[in-house]
Formats: C-alpha cells, sequence, structure tokens
C-alpha cells in the first residue's frame, strides 16, 4: 500500500456529544473521499473540550461507528481535552498583544444582536472581579476566501464582531481549539458542513494573527430533517445504526450527488468506498444550503 500524500491532510472532527447520525455520516463521508482521491492523509479529532455538553462514552461510539463504516483514520486519534498547555500558550501570545479583552456580558443582554457582539466591554481597563470572558479584537478589515463548493466568500470583520475565546466557565472556546489544532495537525483541507460557514472568517483572521497558514474549503450543504432544521444531535437524530452501514453509505452518496454503482448491494463496504474514491468529483455536489432528508 502507498503512503499517503502529506501534502493534503484532511480530517473529521466530531463532538462527542452523542452518537454519529446521518447528516454525521454525509460530512465523514465527503471528507474522507475528499483525502483519498487526492491521495492525502484523513485525520480525526475528537472535540471535547466542552464537558456539560458531552456524553460518557459517546467518543468510543462514534470512533467504532466510523470503523463500522469503513472510514479508517490515519494515525492517533487527538483529543481536545489534551490540549489545554497549547491554547492557553495561544492565549497568552494574543494578551501579551493586547489583542484579547475581557468581557462581561451575558447571553440575555446580547440577544437583540443576533450573535453579533456590539463592542461593550472593548474598553474595559480592569479585570473584573465578576465572571469574564476573553474576546479577540477583530478590525475592519473583510475577510475573503475561494470555497470549492460554495464559490467566493466575502465577510466584513466589524460585521461579525469579536470572537470569544475563553468563555465565562473557564472553557476554551470552539473558535481558538479549532485554529490551534488545525495548525498542529498540518491540515490543509478542510471539508465541512455549511452551517460552519460563517466561523470561517473568525478562524482565518485567527490565523493570520498566528501566522499558521490557510487550509483550502469546501462547504457541504446540510442535512435537514422533517422541519426544515439541520439534522443533529440535538434534534434527537437517530444514531447511526453499527449492523449494516451499506445503505446508509449508498443514501450519503446520493446525498453528496456522488455516483453509485450498478449491483452496489453486492459490494463491501471496503469495495464501495475505493469505487467511490476513484468516481470522487466534489463539483457535482450542490451549492444550497441544505438537502432535505429522504
Amino acid at each position: 500500500m502507498n503512503s499517503p500524500d502529506t501534502s493534503y491532510t484532511g480530517r473529521f472532527a466530531p463532538t462527542p456529544s452523542g452518537p454519529l447520525h446521518f447528516g454525521s455520516l454525509v460530512a465523514a463521508l465527503a471528507s474522507y473521499l475528499d483525502a483519498r482521491a487526492a491521495g492525502g492523509q484523513w485525520l480525526v479529532r475528537m472535540e471535547d473540550i466542552d464537558p456539560p455538553r458531552e456524553q460518557p462514552g459517546a467518543a468510543d461510539t462514534i470512533l467504532r461507528a466510523l470503523d463500522a463504516y469503513g472510514l479508517h483514520w490515519d494515525g492517533p486519534v487527538m483529543y481536545q481535552s489534551n490540549r489545554s498547555e497549547a491554547y492557553r500558550a495561544a492565549l497568552d501570545e494574543l494578551k501579551q498583544r493586547e489583542l484579547l479583552y475581557s468581557c462581561t456580558c451575558s447571553r440575555k443582554k446580547l440577544t437583540p444582536y443576533q450573535g453579533r457582539y456590539p463592542g461593550f466591554c472593548r474598553h474595559l481597563s480592569e479585570i473584573p472581579q465578576e465572571p469574564y470572558s476573553l474576546r479577540l479584537k477583530t478590525p475592519t478589515r473583510t475577510v475573503t476566501f475561494d470555497d470549492r463548493i460554495q464559490g467566493k466568500q466575502a465577510f466584513p470583520l466589524d460585521e461579525i464582531g469579536d470572537s470569544i475565546l475563553l468563555r465565562k466557565d473557564g472553557l476554551f472556546a470552539y473558535q481558538l481549539a479549532v485554529v490551534i489544532d488545525d495548525a498542529e495537525q498540518g491540515i490543509t483541507d478542510i471539508v465541512r458542513g455549511s452551517d460552519l460557514l460563517d466561523s470561517t472568517p473568525r478562524q482565518q483572521y485567527l490565523r493570520q494573527l498566528l501566522d499558521f497558514s490557510e487550509p483550502a474549503y469546501a462547504h457541504l450543504p446540510v442535512i435537514l430533517n422533517d422541519n426544515g432544521s439541520k439534522l443533529s444531535k440535538q434534534n434527537h437524530a437517530d444514531a447511526l445504526p453499527l449492523d449494516n452501514p451499506l445503505p446508509l453509505l449508498v443514501r450519503a452518496l446520493q446525498a453528496l450527488s456522488q455516483p453509485v454503482p450498478e449491483s452496489v448491494y453486492d459490494l463491501t463496504v471496503e469495495t464501495l468506498l475505493q469505487w467511490s474514491v476513484d468516481h470522487w468529483n466534489i463539483e457535482s455536489i450542490p451549492s444550497r444550503m441544505g438537502i432535505p432528508l429522504k
């Protein structure tokens, strides 16, 4: 077997808040096929930095599901819960450069602003006595990037606002951890759901500050439930069955607008995946934000 081409390194990074569901499978499959079609590495990272959201045993359940569906990863699994030292070092660097500030704002206070932080605490000069988060100062600048599925993207950072990098409860924020870990793992290509499209400019700006290289992006349409919402663990999506993976792999390929071989149900999981690697075409994936679950 040939060694993977390290010029391409992709990843799948689930949160262990429950078992994988069909939407997770579509994202994992697309990421896997894109990496393998490029002859590259495919890594798995467990984003387990939010204990209140996590379920005991979910990380192992996720890994068993990936294995059952033939999505075998390269190298050891990275666990974000083991990465606090790296996150703290990045925060210290940003703090020394006076790029962070303390924020005491509550969610209730920020509700009218629909996810955009208006800068209430930007000019605090003293460390607050009450619990506070750490936010990244964001300039008036537009971040642009070419998405392989969604096309040219442009996001004015001042319309997004200042991202939280350390939460009030002392937990490291997703936006910080993902940037540090992508750099550590040498991720060159990120294939993930379009629900994370507006996270990309935040992460790109942080990468620029930390002098990290920028990966290529491909944001997939997410799978929608009957109510038109993203299929998710929070919406009680059904867990992937582990005893008969072939039918759902076929459905996932169809959701990605990929071809399916004739007599597909006569194939093994391994044979289907290799055929799909050989016939992978990311340009066939629709650019719309969501696909109804069928």
